[in-house]
């Protein structure tokens, strides 16, 4: 039988932090999580679509325990500002779904320089589970699941002399390596937790070719670029509904018996139903998993001391 969200646990007295909750596979994966008991932050950045996303939830689910969170992962001042709201409200976090993304836009920088893709999918995330650190680890068993794509497979590891593709931007090269920085990062954090002895596991999944507004507004800022329009109308056409979208996440975050370190995605690729993908390991990848944590450190000045759980601002 297939894995569907019938099949999450009973999550009650469990604070679940979703972002970019306001649609799509977020919202998808928030509505899962509360219909299981949990309580959802649902962090967004866009305030009037978060607050019809919780009325949307609280439609099918009128006990539904919700509260929304403002957060843009571009800015990593609402991403501490974010962060300390939730920490503020909730003692422990359980499950930490890094699911907010965009891609592949024109050439932009975030409020602090950072190429807009890199900055908002891999660096946003980045600080925020830095931030959020403390209360994952004083839960019994948390998850963080970040969310990947396809895309890694032709993305390029990050270069430390030049992690914002100055000179060299292009929509689809810098979404590629924004996604292969999500995909390192889970892995990358899971060695740290294990090496660390942390209760917390860290988890990976992409959710196929979903019909979502990501191609929406890809097509949008791009003022209608040719690739944009192509994915936008094949999801159209042939992509999973964000429900069916959310499954390799939500199992990932859920699944009694999913371990740190695995890989969660459609059993045919772009579609079918979430299933244990292996973890393809190129050459050279601890070493780029490596680079990758240098830069994020040197670029958000956040250092995650595991054994603390307390992100340690870098000096010099």
């Amino acid at each position: 039988m297939s894995w569907t969200a019938a099949d999450i646990p009973d999550l009650t007295g469990r604070v679940a932090v979703v972002t970019g909750a306001n649609g799509g596979l977020g919202l998808e994966t928030a509505r899962a999580l509360a219909g299981a008991g949990a309580h959802v932050v649902m962090a967004a950045r866009n305030q009037e679509k978060a607050a019809r996303a919780l009325a949307d939830i609280r439609g099918g689910l009128p006990d539904a325990s919700l509260e929304v969170v403002e957060l843009d992962l571009s800015s990593q001042a609402s991403v501490r500002e974010a962060a300390e709201q939730i920490l503020a409200g909730h003692e422990q976090v359980d499950i930490l779904v890094n699911n907010a993304g965009v891609m592949g836009i024109p050439e932009r920088s975030t409020a602090d320089g950072f190429e807009m893709q890199f900055g908002t999918n891999h660096l946003g995330h980045y600080a925020l589970t830095a931030l959020l650190m403390p209360a994952l680890l004083r839960a019994p068993a948390a998850r963080i699941v970040t969310v990947t794509s396809t895309a890694h497979h032709m993305g390029r590891a990050v270069d430390p002399a030049n992690p914002h593709l100055h000179g060299k931007y292009r929509p689809w090269r810098a979404y590629g390596q924004s996604k292969l920085a999500n995909f390192h990062f889970g892995l990358g954090l899971q060695s740290r937790l294990e090496a660390a002895g942390a209760p917390a596991s860290s988890l990976i999944a992409h959710p196929g070719l979903s019909n979502t507004d990501l191609q929406a507004v890809s097509v949008k800022e791009t003022g209608g670029g040719l690739s944009q329009r192509f994915f936008h109308r094949l999801a159209g056409a042939t992509g999973m509904s964000p429900e069916e979208g959310a499954r390799p996440q939500l199992r990932a975050a859920t699944d009694p018996a999913a371990r740190g370190g695995e890989f969660y995605a459609p059993r045919f690729v772009n579609s079918g139903p979430p299933v244990r993908r292996p973890v393809l390991r190129r050459i050279g990848m601890d070493r780029a998993i490596a680079r990758l944590w240098d830069v994020s450190e040197r670029e958000t000045g956040l250092k995650i001391d595991l054994r603390q759980g307390t992100p340690e601002p870098l000096t010099g």
